[in-house]
């Protein structure tokens, strides 16, 4: 599915079983807990923090996915088309950085 897709299958869920979006400030409040959860597996599983039993069953890739679905019901509120925010981005990272990553000895 393109991004695109995913926005437009977002909005029609939102629609159907969401009734409607939360604002935009409450999205974002999601959002901080969503990022809060991938943040807790990565430093427990791949960080130096104990794994508790209670998150060894947790779905990275569900989590992520959450993160994901926040991303584009704020998209979709305030008029982004995320596959073209997406493309201008790496267009301008790609202008900025084209040689910045390769001359850091740090990455050597």
């Amino acid at each position: 599915m393109t991004i695109q897709q995913a926005q437009e299958i977002i909005d029609k869920w939102i629609k159907e079983y969401g009734v409607r979006y939360f604002n935009e400030l409450t999205n974002t409040a999601i959002l901080m807990e969503e990022v809060g959860e991938v943040a807790r597996i990565m430093a427990r599983r791949y960080g130096e923090q104990s794994e508790k039993e209670s998150d060894k069953n947790k779905d990275l890739g569900d989590e992520l996915a959450d993160v994901l679905f926040v991303v584009m019901c704020i998209a979709n509120q305030t008029g982004i088309k995320l596959d073209e925010a997406l493309q201008k981005n790496i267009e301008k990272k790609t202008n900025r950085d084209f040689d910045r990553h390769k001359n850091n000895n740090k990455l050597a």
